[in-house]
């Protein structure tokens, strides 16, 4: 068997989603992350083309982290042959499972509405994928430990290492002969309110590193006072704070924000409604890995506690009807649907509602048309009239910014052969790259999709 290893970049290349590199090596086939494209319609549809690949040859599927642009297209993987292992971490495995059974009951729900409101072009609407494919992919599950080099091959051996950015996410190391390839994944930040820091690769001959903020500092914001503020003038307005939450993280921190911010009288007893099916389940698995977060038990109950977790559709419209001003978290993040999208047809017609946007907003995504100061945005086939006040708080954000990413290449004591840019947009990539460059005169390049780099060893 000829010594080689050759890399295609199948998703996250010259844009932020869809995570997916195979890496094939001495006869081995690997999937590093499978995850969907989101955001811009042609990358969209990009998720109903099978890959250019056989997918059948592919041997594991390594997981960085949960998130849907990391995991969301296992289910279709499965559909096209795939029959190995899908490793991650006790808690990247538990949010994944979470995330494909929320995703394939909204893929669902999406296609029946459809077909019955008529709002498509589909005839009929089919989903991506449905929650018996989803059930059906969580059995090839396999938990693997962080921090311990696993031998997959007499030639090959992998590595996960703790990453911040959600529960259970890592960095992935692959030595492949005695040389080292490291998969970033999304790396988390300095300081954050429930994990640790990230920890740094110490050798990379070939660094595929995320450049989702590649060009941005995150502001040095203090978010409790601004949190606070907005929460004065929604009460002073005797209006609705909306604030569309990723389900995993985001919406955790905002508990314990507000919680903190209640217990240290900054802001008064405003109700709380939580509505996110798929974030209370997060919070369980918080509860079931708690050396994997900084929260105590008791905070953690505290914090549950401080808050009314919506459990059903039904509740979702008594919590509309409730006239007392309050503050609603609900999914999704980047307002491309779930639970959110009921309250916003029924509240950002109204000038007393603030939409309080917390986090990264994709190209394409109705979360970015809000950013970008909309007078409309479209869902469930109809316009609605953006008469809402929109906020953004962007030191929420779970991406490690510009200055993050150099730190966590510091400690990288050799020069690497290669350096990829991967999960950013094109003006993040450039200047990311530019700005490597000056700090440590390593060249980067920037693939793009379905690029293909032979021979690297």
């Amino acid at each position: 068997m000829s010594d080689y290893a050759n890399i295609t970049f199948l998703g996250a290349a010259g844009t932020v989603t869809g995570s997916k590199f195979l890496m094939e090596a001495f006869g081995k086939n690997i999937l590093i992350d499978c995850g969907m494209f989101q955001g811009l319609k042609e990358l969209r549809e990009r998720n109903w083309e099978n890959l250019p690949i056989t997918v059948e040859d592919i041997d594991v599927v390594l997981l960085t982290h949960g998130h849907l642009d990391h995991v969301g297209y296992l289910p279709r993987l499965l559909k096209e042959g795939f029959k190995g292992k899908i490793i991650g971490t006790a808690p990247t495995l538990a949010i994944a499972e979470i995330i494909l059974k929320d995703s394939a009951k909204i893929h669902e729900e999406t296609a029946d509405k459809a077909n019955k409101e008529k709002f498509t072009k589909h005839q009929p609407a089919l989903p991506f994928y449905t929650i018996k494919d989803a059930e059906r992919t969580i059995l090839h599950f396999q938990v693997e430990v962080e921090g311990k080099w696993v031998a997959f091959t007499e030639n090959i051996s992998y590595r996960f290492q703790y990453n911040g950015h959600i529960i259970g996410a890592t960095f992935i190391e692959l030595d492949i002969n005695g040389k080292r390839f490291v998969f970033s994944g999304d790396i988390g930040r300095t300081d954050d309110y429930l994990l640790n820091d990230p920890k740094k690769p110490e050798w990379a001959d070939f660094l595929f590193i995320e450049s989702t903020y590649g060009n941005k500092l995150h502001p040095k914001e203090d978010v409790e006072a601004k949190l606070s503020q907005i929460i004065k003038e929604t009460i002073h307005k005797n209006g609705n704070l909306i604030i569309p939450s990723f389900a995993v993280e985001r919406l955790q921190t905002l508990m314990y924000i507000l919680w903190k911010l209640y217990k240290e009288n900054k802001i008064p007893n405003i109700p709380i409604f939580v509505d996110s099916p798929m974030g209370n389940n997060v919070l369980d698995v918080f509860k079931r890995f708690p050396k994997w977060h900084k929260l105590s038990p008791a905070d953690y109950n505290a914090m549950c506690n401080h808050v009314n977790i919506i459990q059903s559709y039904k509740e979702t419209w008594e919590t509309i009807d409730d006239k007392r001003s309050k503050i609603i978290i609900a999914g999704s993040g980047m307002v491309t649907g779930g639970r959110v999208l009921t309250y916003l047809q029924q509240l950002i017609d109204h000038a007393s509602t603030t939409v309080l946007l917390v986090g990264y907003q994709a190209e394409g995504t109705r979360g970015r048309q809000l950013e970008e100061g909309a007078h409309e945005i479209k869902f469930f086939g109809k316009y609605y009239p953006v008469k809402a006040t929109i906020k953004k708080i962007d030191s929420l954000s779970a991406h490690a910014d510009q200055e993050d990413l150099i730190r966590w290449m510091s400690s990288i004591k050799n020069v690497p052969e290669k350096i990829y840019l991967i999960h950013g947009e094109p003006t993040a990539l450039d200047a990311f790259r530019v700005k490597i460059k000056d700090t440590y005169n390593w060249n980067a390049t920037i693939p793009k999709l379905l690029d293909s780099e032979q021979n690297l060893i």
